[in-house]
Parts: structure tokens; sequence; C-alpha cells
């Protein structure tokens, strides 16, 4: 029991020690490349994540939905590969065109942006 509580306390150090601006991403060309494999979902009822685009880097969120698409991959805190199955995909999101719809729906899977 005490072994897994140190576990638990040490993987919650290192999460919160590590940049908070998980939301620069790069889009891959290959899957080999990237950190998470994307699925984009037509409806927002059936996403993981919620995104907005950010037109500026400044405006990254901290693992909120709001992203920065990169020009470079050593720019982005993940590299991203867009998936064409669902079935492949370690998140699904859905697109937003509004700052406000941002978020996660699926806070387990809201690890895999850290």
């Amino acid at each position: 029991m005490k072994k897994s509580i140190l576990f638990y306390t040490f993987f919650l150090l290192i999460l919160a020690s590590t940049n908070s601006k998980a939301q620069k991403v790069f889009s891959t060309k290959y899957a080999s490349d990237a950190d998470v494999k994307i699925f984009v979902v037509k409806y927002k009822s059936d996403a993981d994540l919620v995104v907005y685009k950010a037109k500026y880097a400044s405006d990254a969120g901290d693992n909120n939905g709001v992203w920065f698409f990169t020009a470079y991959a050593s720019d982005a805190k993940k590299k991203i590969f867009f998936v064409e199955y669902q079935s492949d995909a370690d998140i699904k999101i859905y697109f937003a065109d509004y700052k406000s719809d941002a978020g996660w729906k699926n806070n387990i899977k809201k690890a895999i942006m850290y």
C-alpha cells in the first residue's frame, strides 16, 4: 500500500514539474514520429477533447484544449499524427470554433497530453 502511495506521489510531482504548455503541438507526416495519435470526430459529443486552434503561440493553453500548431517539431511539446481510423487513435478530438468550448470531456485521457 505504501509503495503505491509513494509511486502516485512521485508521478504527480513529475507531472507538476514539467512544462505546463503541453498544448504547443506539431503535426507529423508519419505515425512513427508522433507522441500521440489523434482522430478527428464529426460530433463534439464523441470527443475526448474539444480543441480550439490558437493563432499565436502565446495563446497556447495549459492542457486545456487550446492548441497552437508549431512550424517545427522542436518548438512543440507534443508531436501528433492524425490517423484515418478511430480505433488507431490515442485521443479523439473535435475542433471548436470558439475558445470557450475547448476542454477535456474524458479526463482519464488527460495525462496523455502532459
